[in-house]
């Protein structure tokens, strides 16, 4: 039997090629290949399974700022969906070698089994301070192909993120149940790439949940007979997205409480005629601050978008009020519509592992519901 305690590193070369054409060269993470997405960096501490497995990471290489990843191994529970999501990763350290006893396997054996290529050992600072100054581009990462000029070849033919429909690529294929089918509450969610928890954050508070394929329509969706709506978050660029804005714009037309995070606060926003647009960098990590308008204080959240709704649009539009600001760039982190039941954040409540500071959010999902 195999010690995990003492596994051998893997020296296999590994190269990183940026669509503005820089180099980085380090050793191959998980499984030999060749994959590509848009480059991205998360300023998280920990949680990195959990970031792995969010939906609305899709189709991005990640870029872990904390030096070590894999050191507390991997957990069968600590996921937020049934794969990993992201395409790629790049870390300083890969550590195979785990300390904690209730870990499932080490990283290593995890990105085999789930089929992720990433790299190591290469200078993630570096890297971070070069696309926060150039901004987020594709590039792809191979242990397989060590030509620069074939590697160049394909990273071509990789789509720009913007005007990118993803969410239908990780929505549920088929509708399904989730919480005690006696709750108080019947929750519709339109599933555009939803964390595991998420859901149970509502479920916990008396909701009964039905979650639908993104492309469901309000028909469907009303055959559940809910008290409420939820839009989920989700990946790719939400102007793409016709038939969720238009399934939006019928569901506001309910009077019935509607809550959103992330792609779906932009949803909300694109079903009011805002606009969004596509980040130079983004948010993604989970110490970012922001402050609630409403109440004066201030929260540490957890993000992870690349899109965000105009301000200029909101602070024009009579029906739409700003709850929720980002002290750090002054971003639209969250609104409310006055004359309906609906209100929406950027940033993510649920923010498994942590922190917490922003959960009162689905308690006020569902006094909205009372």
């Amino acid at each position: 039997m195999e010690d995990k305690y003492s596994k051998e590193p893997n020296y296999t070369p590994a190269i990183l090629l940026l669509e503005d054409g820089t180099v980085y060269h380090g050793k191959a993470a998980g499984k030999i290949g060749t994959t590509t997405g848009e480059i991205c960096f998360n300023t998280g501490m920990t949680g990195y399974q959990e970031i792995f497995t969010d939906p609305s990471y899709y189709g991005q290489l990640l870029v872990t700022t904390n030096a070590h990843i894999g050191n507390y191994g991997t957990k069968n529970s600590e996921v937020e969906s049934g794969s990993i999501k992201i395409a790629g990763l790049i870390c300083k350290n890969f550590t195979t070698q785990y300390s904690r006893q209730q870990a499932d396997d080490d990283i290593q054996d995890y990105f085999e089994h789930e089929s992720l290529v990433g790299i190591s050992d290469v200078d993630t600072r570096a890297i971070v301070r070069h696309i926060r100054h150039k901004g987020a581009m594709n590039a792809i990462i191979s242990s397989e192909i060590l030509d620069i000029a074939a590697l160049k070849k394909q990273l071509a033919q990789v789509p720009s993120m913007d005007g990118l429909e993803l969410a239908s690529k990780v929505s549920t294929t088929e509708a399904y149940l989730i919480g005690d089918p006696n709750a108080q509450y019947r929750v519709a969610v339109l599933d555009f790439g939803t964390k595991r928890n998420i859901l149970e954050c509502m479920a916990q508070r008396g909701c009964y949940l039905k979650v639908f394929p993104a492309k469901t329509r309000l028909p469907e969706l009303q055959e559940f007979n809910p008290d409420g709506f939820f839009f989920s978050n989700g990946p790719g660029d939400p102007a793409a997205m016709d038939y969720a804005i238009s399934t939006a714009k019928e569901i506001l037309q309910q009077d019935k409480p509607i809550f959103g995070i992330c792609l779906g606060h932009q949803l909300l926003a694109l079903a009011l005629d805002i606009p969004t647009y596509k980040m130079f960098n983004g948010h993604r990590g989970i110490n970012h601050p922001v402050k609630n308008l409403l109440t004066g204080h201030c929260e540490i959240t957890s993000q992870n978008h690349g899109f965000a709704v105009d301000p200029k649009a909101i602070t024009a539009n009579e029906r739409v009020e700003i709850t929720h600001v980002n002290l750090n760039d002054d971003t639209i982190e969250g609104i409310r519509v006055k004359d309906k039941k609906a209100f929406s954040v950027q940033y993510h409540p649920e923010a498994a592992p942590g922190p917490h500071d922003a959960r009162y959010l689905f308690d006020d999902f569902v006094k909205m519901m009372q």
